[in-house]
């Protein structure tokens, strides 16, 4: 995994299912979502370590916790190929600005590069500045003119009884 100067990238392990929930609930609070986390710890572990739909890098700094970056694998059909979706990507705000982001996003890469994938993509909060400027300076590019739907709940069950 990907370590400098006391800064380690690893994979989580089924022991950290609190600490990803932990950060999980502080994405939330920064990101003014606090409200809508409904996982639970034990909905984490089964999911990540369970059944395995999505994987989690753990970032630490001399063995302490500074972030975390979750994701799953997607499909693009007309490339024929699948692709990393990132999900989350979270360093806490005292450890921002140290290159850690870049350090997960480098090592995602990588991954996507040695797994065979077309590339990686993600979702950003249009309020969120200093996240665009970061991603927009390692040479990410905003897809105008896609939007993203959800379906859930109510909705989700109705159109399944149809």
């Amino acid at each position: 995994m990907k370590s400098t100067e006391g800064f380690c990238l690893r994979f989580a392990e089924e022991k950290d299912s609190n600490l990803i929930y932990e950060l999980i609930k502080e994405l939330a609070d920064y990101e003014k979502m606090a409200d809508r986390v409904t996982a639970t710890e034990e909905v984490l572990k089964e999911s990540i370590f369970e059944r395995k739909v999505a994987e989690v890098m753990i970032a630490e700094l001399d063995e302490s916790p500074v972030g975390y970056a979750m994701y799953f694998y997607n499909f693009s059909s007309f490339i024929g190929k699948p692709g990393i979706y990132l999900e989350d990507i979270y360093i806490r705000p005292e450890y921002r600005g140290r290159g850690f982001g870049k350090t997960i996003l480098s090592y995602l890469a990588e991954l996507a590069v040695k797994r065979n994938c077309w590339g990686m993509e993600w979702t950003c909060l249009n309020w969120n500045e200093p996240s665009i400027r970061f991603y927009e300076s390692i040479g990410a590019v905003h897809w105008e003119g896609w939007r993203i739907y959800r379906l859930t709940g109510e909705a989700l069950r109705n159109l399944a009884d149809t």
